[in-house]
């Protein structure tokens, strides 16, 4: 080949290069999620706009049913877009109404968490040295760290 083919090539391959890292470290449009404005849907709190678009407002918590009273062993389920998993996980708590955490676990999905449709989860919980109003809190999976990835949901519960 050419010198001049050569440098081509070379500059080619090293604009490639360039846009796959640009293309791994900027974050994706899709992804940059407004958080700044709480809104409500029925008595399921999300802390994103109840837009079935946005990933909190995909999550469906189908037990318990917000207000109802539970136990002091209970389970979650519902289902979530596999975007608020990272590593087939996310946290869930269980929160005085005056935020304080009482029980912290993972919930973990029940299928293959690794797409952008909705995946069930489940997550057993204990809280014990508590009875009264709580809130259970469903929060996205977020390593990054980054607060535009931060969203959460909150189930008001009596915990009996």
């Amino acid at each position: 080949m050419r010198t001049r083919a050569w440098w081509s090539l070379i500059f080619v391959l090293l604009l490639v290069i360039v846009a796959l890292a640009w293309a791994m470290i900027a974050p994706p449009q899709w992804l940059a999620l407004d958080t700044k404005q709480p809104t409500s849907q029925g008595n399921v709190s999300n802390s994103e706009n109840a837009n079935p678009t946005t990933l909190a407002g995909r999550v469906s918590v189908i037990t318990p049913k917000p207000n109802s009273h539970v136990a002091k062993y209970f389970s979650v389920t519902g289902k979530a877009p596999g975007n608020w998993y990272f590593e087939a996980s996310f946290p869930v708590e269980v929160q005085k109404l005056d935020g304080e955490v009482i029980a912290q676990v993972p919930a973990q999905a029940l299928t293959d968490w690794m797409t952008t449709d909705d995946v069930a989860f489940k997550a057993d919980i204990k809280v014990s040295g508590y009875s009264g109003p709580a809130k259970l809190v469903l929060k996205r999976d977020n390593p990054s760290g980054l607060p535009q990835y931060e969203e959460s949901i909150s189930v008001p519960i009596t915990i009996d």
